[in-house]
């Protein structure tokens, strides 16, 4: 038998060690303070001791953050050496989002639930999925003696849920020398039902906080006021008119083209008969990435500047969260190449190098040159209720990285 089958068959074999792990992670919920939680420093110290069980090296690359009573947010490097070839990286991160409405939850989101061959639970899907997958890929090469081509590591990272600044852009930044272009990185938090997706490149992501101020007054005299809530719903409607400004197509992309919409609206006055003297709405614009943002933010200010004279209003803008897509990696760089060839024995597709519209961490990573690579056979449920995963992907997605990590993808 090849070293890749009996690679392939050792990570099967370890299928019931995979719910365990699952069920330790998902039972300490990893909220970042924008969330009301506290971090995601207790998952970590859950996983320590799995982790140094492999005899990994690992090094902590934590930021501060005051508003959690750790004081840090962890970040986390650990690889099994190898030979002198590329590093391999897999990026998983600890945080979860919220479960939400919990009558909507077929039992306790924190607690791992196990039926029909699907996980059930808070983060299984976003990201436990990736951080098993990976933990498991590396425990088999390591248990069959199989030493990587070159040194083959999983990233832990906190904050993707909310920015990346304490989590993958905290690591860039404070070790930038940890990566390299010839690196074969995978950030397994993307992808499509059938593990056919590669994702290579994104959409912009450009947030807007929108701030209309009128004149409040009775709803019975609104010619002694001005209706900030009419022009701010003026200028929603306007955006259909700025976005066929950027008619733009990418067929990368499942949807080819730019997006803007309207999504939040902050509560404004609390009776039915007051006109409102302010209204505040915010904008998720996913823009393709040759579109330059600035050209969007003017056209939208020109736009809404222009409503809220109408009006007799003023109108206030400002970023709530932008993000310049960087270059795409290359369709055919080896990690893409090695990922194909991995996913085509596994699973059995051909995998396409393409776009999303949501954003990833990888980002981050091809902002400094380096070509990363977002895939895994995702499902639908990750930020819902009752979020679930299937066993058997986290088993192949773990085939998948241990072919990777092991160099042995076009072996037997």
């Amino acid at each position: 038998m090849g070293k890749a089958r009996q690679l392939l068959n050792k990570v099967a074999e370890l299928a019931p060690e995979m719910v365990e792990l699952m069920r330790i992670v998902t039972a300490v919920p990893a909220l970042g303070p924008a969330n009301g939680g506290q971090g995601e420093l207790a998952k970590l110290q859950a996983l320590l001791p799995h982790l140094e069980a492999l005899g990994l090296t690992m090094e902590r690359v934590d930021a501060p953050d005051p508003r959690v009573e750790s004081g840090l947010r962890p970040n986390l490097l650990a690889w099994l050496p190898g030979g002198d070839g590329p590093t391999t990286w897999v990026l998983s991160h600890l945080d979860v989002v919220p479960p939400g409405d919990l009558s909507a939850w077929g039992g306790d989101p924190w607690s791992l639930r196990v039926r029909d061959g699907r996980l059930y639970g808070r983060g299984v899907e976003d990201n436990h999925h990736g951080l098993v997958s990976s933990y498991f890929a590396l425990k088999a090469m390591k248990e069959l003696g199989i030493t990587p081509p070159g040194p083959a590591g999983m990233v832990l990272v906190a904050d993707e849920e909310t920015g990346s600044g304490h989590g993958l852009e905290h690591v860039l930044k404070t070790r930038p020398d940890a990566f390299s272009p010839a690196d074969l990185i995978v950030v397994p938090d993307g992808g499509d039902q059938s593990g056919g997706l590669i994702e290579v490149t994104e959409k912009s992501i450009y947030w807007l906080k929108v701030e209309v101020n009128g004149r409040q007054t009775h709803g019975a005299s609104p010619h002694q006021g001005v209706n900030a809530l009419m022009a701010a719903a003026r200028m929603m409607t306007a955006t259909r008119e700025v976005l066929a400004g950027f008619p733009q197509t990418d067929q990368r992309f499942g949807l080819p083209h730019s997006t803007m919409e309207p999504t939040r609206i902050e509560e404004g006055v609390a009776n039915v008969n007051t006109i409102p003297g302010r209204a505040v709405f915010y904008l998720d614009c996913r823009l393709l990435p040759e579109i330059p943002l600035d050209e969007v933010a003017a056209a939208l200010r020109q736009s809404f500047e222009a409503i809220a004279s109408q009006e007799g209003a003023t109108v206030a803008i400002s970023e709530v969260q932008r993000l310049q897509s960087p270059p795409a990696t290359p369709s055919d760089a080896p990690v893409v190449r090695a990922l194909q060839a991995a996913i085509r024995r596994v699973h059995g597709v051909e995998a396409r190098p393409g776009g999303i519209g949501g954003g990833t961490v990888a980002a981050f990573f091809r902002q400094r040159g380096l070509p990363a690579a977002v895939w895994s056979k995702t499902n639908p449920s990750l930020h819902q209720p009752e979020e679930w995963v299937e066993l058997e992907t986290v088993v192949k997605d773990a085939q998948v990285m241990a072919l990777l990590y092991a160099g042995l993808w076009e072996q037997d």
